[in-house]
């Protein structure tokens, strides 16, 4: 009956309205960069390009695929992301299985989440974290960009409390069958816990794929730059010769629109992962809520 309601029906036009709005001021400037990367160098310095291509031309994307620097960058992101997301979502699931165990199955496990919360709270910094990299001999390799930050404890808590909300019988049932904790974690809580796994890989492949601030400090040249780390050194220089265009390139074509090309590409990974894992999303996004 409330559904029925002139109040619900008003609440539920602002929503939509609301909604829309939001999910243009997403997407709409997705839909300029696509078209300032097809547009010429004319409409491009003139800035007459709004949502569609002004002066249709490719060059853009033909000198950025055929620039051995973003394509390095390129290279260097999905191998960070693969293996980054790979470590982080094992460590987190082991650990999260230990830490849901309850005091009598695990005793200390509420120090050891504690310990885990604190480092979550309290950092070093970023001067010790460099050093420590630095004399850890992880300077200029990909472990630079993988290790520091391989457990995220948020990530973590939401896991644990994820696998805290399984049935124990499930896990008492496979015990007495003769499985031991890994063939319980494989084969029962990982099967029923694909929403939360879904979901927590993809916060991790999002956040390695845009990480950029690390690449700088811990990459000593641009040949070793991640795509993030690259695109912002692209964004903020003005020379683009610097990042692999030749200077024939920059004669024929925009800074804007290869610029636009670049980003537009950078962003279409996570764009196209997305649609796989949505029917994972809107489940994992509920991680630890009470479930009947």
């Amino acid at each position: 009956m409330a559904h029925t309601t002139n109040g619900y029906r008003i609440f539920s036009f602002f929503n939509i309205i609301l909604l829309c709005l939001l999910a243009a001021l997403c997407f709409l400037p997705i839909v300029h960069m696509f078209a300032l990367s097809f547009s010429s160098r004319a409409a491009a310095t003139a800035n007459i390009v709004n949502f569609w291509p002004v002066g249709w031309t490719s060059e853009a994307y033909t000198a950025t695929l055929g620039n051995k620097a973003f394509l390095r960058s390129l290279l260097i992101a999905a191998e960070r992301t693969a293996g980054g997301t790979a470590l982080s979502m094992a460590v987190i699931i082991m650990a999260a299985y230990s830490l849901s165990r309850t005091s009598d199955r695990f005793p200390g496990r509420t120090a050891y989440t504690w310990f885990f919360v604190f480092t979550m709270l309290f950092s070093g910094g970023l001067i010790p974290t460099y050093f420590l990299v630095n004399k850890l001999g992880m300077m200029d390799t990909l472990w630079a960009l993988i290790l520091p930050g391989a457990v995220s404890v948020w990530n973590l808590i939401l896991m644990l409390n994820f696998f805290r909300t399984l049935p124990k019988e499930l896990e008492d049932a496979a015990l007495i069958d003769g499985a031991g904790h890994f063939g319980v974690l494989a084969r029962i809580y990982l099967p029923i816990s694909m929403p939360a796994v879904a979901t927590l890989s993809l916060f991790s492949m999002v956040g390695h794929w845009n990480s950029w601030f690390d690449g700088v400090i811990y990459m000593s040249t641009m040949d070793r730059y991640p795509l993030a780390s690259f695109l912002h050194a692209m964004v903020v220089s003005e020379n683009l010769t610097q990042i692999g265009v030749t200077a024939q390139d920059v004669a024929n074509i925009s800074n804007r629109t290869v610029k636009a090309a670049q980003l537009f590409i950078g962003s279409l990974p996570i764009l196209l992962v997305y649609p796989f894992l949505q029917k994972y999303f809107v489940k994992g996004i509920v991680l630890g809520s009470v479930k009947e």
